[in-house]
Protein backbone atom coordinates (compact mmCIF):
# COMPACT_ATOMS: atom_id res chain seq x y z
CA UNK A 1 0.00 0.00 0.00
CA UNK A 2 2.76 2.42 0.81
CA UNK A 3 3.83 1.99 -3.31
CA UNK A 4 0.33 3.15 -4.48
CA UNK A 5 0.94 6.23 -2.04
CA UNK A 6 4.40 6.90 -3.61
CA UNK A 7 2.50 6.36 -6.94
CA UNK A 8 -0.08 9.03 -6.23
CA UNK A 9 2.71 10.92 -4.54
CA UNK A 10 4.97 10.90 -7.66
CA UNK A 11 1.88 11.73 -10.17
CA UNK A 12 1.82 14.92 -7.68
CA UNK A 13 5.07 15.67 -7.91
CA UNK A 14 5.14 17.65 -11.10
CA UNK A 15 2.87 20.11 -9.99
CA UNK A 16 4.58 23.41 -9.21
CA UNK A 17 4.00 24.31 -5.11
CA UNK A 18 2.91 27.58 -6.71
CA UNK A 19 -0.34 26.29 -7.99
CA UNK A 20 -3.82 27.81 -7.42
CA UNK A 21 -5.27 27.70 -4.04
CA UNK A 22 -8.62 25.31 -5.18
CA UNK A 23 -5.74 23.12 -6.84
CA UNK A 24 -3.58 22.24 -3.75
CA UNK A 25 -6.67 21.87 -1.41
CA UNK A 26 -7.66 19.17 -4.34
CA UNK A 27 -4.26 17.44 -3.88
CA UNK A 28 -4.16 17.74 0.01
CA UNK A 29 -7.65 15.73 -0.07
CA UNK A 30 -6.20 13.23 -2.24
CA UNK A 31 -3.32 12.64 -0.42
CA UNK A 32 -5.48 12.51 2.39
CA UNK A 33 -7.73 9.76 1.48
CA UNK A 34 -4.55 8.02 0.44
CA UNK A 35 -2.99 8.29 3.68
CA UNK A 36 -6.12 6.51 5.62
CA UNK A 37 -5.50 3.91 2.94
CA UNK A 38 -1.78 3.20 3.49
CA UNK A 39 -2.66 3.65 7.44
CA UNK A 40 -5.19 1.43 7.45
CA UNK A 41 -3.36 -1.38 5.09
CA UNK A 42 0.03 -1.02 7.19
CA UNK A 43 -1.13 -1.24 10.50
CA UNK A 44 -3.66 -4.29 10.83
CA UNK A 45 -5.78 -3.28 13.18
CA UNK A 46 -7.89 -5.63 15.48
CA UNK A 47 -11.48 -3.89 15.55
CA UNK A 48 -10.89 -2.93 19.31
CA UNK A 49 -7.28 -0.96 18.22
CA UNK A 50 -9.14 0.74 14.87
CA UNK A 51 -12.01 1.82 17.38
CA UNK A 52 -9.12 3.74 19.75
CA UNK A 53 -6.75 4.53 16.77
CA UNK A 54 -9.02 6.53 14.22
CA UNK A 55 -10.35 9.31 16.99
CA UNK A 56 -6.77 10.16 18.26
CA UNK A 57 -5.53 10.12 14.71
CA UNK A 58 -8.51 12.84 13.65
CA UNK A 59 -7.72 15.09 16.15
CA UNK A 60 -3.57 14.93 15.27
CA UNK A 61 -4.76 15.10 11.59
CA UNK A 62 -6.74 18.37 12.58
CA UNK A 63 -4.16 20.02 14.42
CA UNK A 64 -1.47 18.73 11.76
CA UNK A 65 -3.13 20.35 9.37
CA UNK A 66 -2.99 23.80 10.83
CA UNK A 67 0.77 23.15 10.71
CA UNK A 68 0.45 22.32 7.32
CA UNK A 69 -1.27 25.44 6.34
CA UNK A 70 1.14 27.48 8.25
CA UNK A 71 3.80 25.85 6.01
CA UNK A 72 1.84 26.40 2.79
CA UNK A 73 1.62 30.45 4.07
CA UNK A 74 5.64 30.45 4.20
CA UNK A 75 5.81 28.91 1.09
CA UNK A 76 3.29 31.19 -0.56
CA UNK A 77 5.58 34.46 1.09
CA UNK A 78 8.47 32.82 -0.22
CA UNK A 79 7.03 32.70 -3.65
CA UNK A 80 6.05 36.39 -3.18
CA UNK A 81 9.09 37.78 -2.31
CA UNK A 82 11.28 35.52 -4.52
CA UNK A 83 12.21 37.86 -7.18
CA UNK A 84 13.17 40.57 -4.24
CA UNK A 85 14.04 38.82 -1.60
CA UNK A 86 15.61 41.16 1.49
CA UNK A 87 18.31 40.06 3.86
CA UNK A 88 15.62 40.85 6.38
CA UNK A 89 12.78 38.75 4.54
CA UNK A 90 14.97 35.34 4.28
CA UNK A 91 16.12 35.33 7.69
CA UNK A 92 11.82 35.99 8.46
CA UNK A 93 11.07 32.68 6.48
CA UNK A 94 14.17 30.59 7.46
CA UNK A 95 13.03 31.36 11.23
CA UNK A 96 9.27 31.21 10.11
CA UNK A 97 9.98 27.66 8.42
CA UNK A 98 12.05 26.11 11.21
CA UNK A 99 9.77 27.15 14.44
CA UNK A 100 7.54 25.31 11.79
CA UNK A 101 9.39 22.09 11.52
CA UNK A 102 10.04 22.38 15.44
CA UNK A 103 6.06 22.26 16.16
CA UNK A 104 5.83 19.31 13.78
CA UNK A 105 8.14 17.40 15.70
CA UNK A 106 6.08 18.95 18.76
CA UNK A 107 3.02 17.15 17.59
CA UNK A 108 4.46 14.44 16.70
CA UNK A 109 5.88 13.74 20.40
CA UNK A 110 2.86 14.58 21.89
CA UNK A 111 0.68 12.52 19.60
CA UNK A 112 3.04 9.31 19.71
CA UNK A 113 2.39 9.44 23.29
CA UNK A 114 -1.67 9.42 23.28
CA UNK A 115 -1.24 6.59 20.58
CA UNK A 116 0.65 4.83 23.21
CA UNK A 117 -2.59 4.63 25.40
CA UNK A 118 -4.77 3.38 22.60
CA UNK A 119 -2.35 1.03 20.42
CA UNK A 120 0.47 -1.83 22.05
CA UNK A 121 3.75 -0.29 21.99
CA UNK A 122 4.82 -1.76 18.37
CA UNK A 123 1.50 -0.81 16.92
CA UNK A 124 1.97 2.85 17.87
CA UNK A 125 5.89 2.25 16.74
CA UNK A 126 4.93 1.73 13.39
CA UNK A 127 2.18 4.57 12.75
CA UNK A 128 5.40 6.31 14.15
CA UNK A 129 7.49 5.17 11.54
CA UNK A 130 4.38 5.17 8.91
CA UNK A 131 4.17 8.81 9.38
CA UNK A 132 7.06 9.78 9.16
CA UNK A 133 7.93 8.30 6.07
CA UNK A 134 5.34 9.81 4.40
CA UNK A 135 6.34 13.50 5.51
CA UNK A 136 10.16 12.42 4.62
CA UNK A 137 8.09 11.90 0.76
CA UNK A 138 6.47 15.31 1.12
CA UNK A 139 9.32 17.10 2.61
CA UNK A 140 11.79 15.89 -0.12
CA UNK A 141 8.99 16.78 -2.62
CA UNK A 142 8.39 20.00 -1.47
CA UNK A 143 12.63 20.58 -1.33
CA UNK A 144 12.91 19.46 -4.67
CA UNK A 145 10.24 22.24 -6.43
CA UNK A 146 11.71 25.03 -4.02
CA UNK A 147 14.25 27.22 -5.79
CA UNK A 148 16.75 28.32 -3.79
CA UNK A 149 16.99 31.79 -2.38
CA UNK A 150 19.12 34.41 -4.44
CA UNK A 151 19.43 38.05 -4.18
CA UNK A 152 18.00 40.15 -6.60
CA UNK A 153 21.58 40.91 -8.41
CA UNK A 154 21.92 36.90 -8.22
CA UNK A 155 19.07 36.54 -11.09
Amino acid sequence: MMKKFVILFLLVSSVSLFAQDDFIELLRQDLKTQKVAVITETMNFTEAESNAFWPVYREYDFEATKLADERLAIIKDYAQNFENMTDVKAKELIDRSMKNQENRLKLRKKYFKEFLKVLPGIKAARFAQVENQIGLLLDLQIAAELPLVEAPEEQ
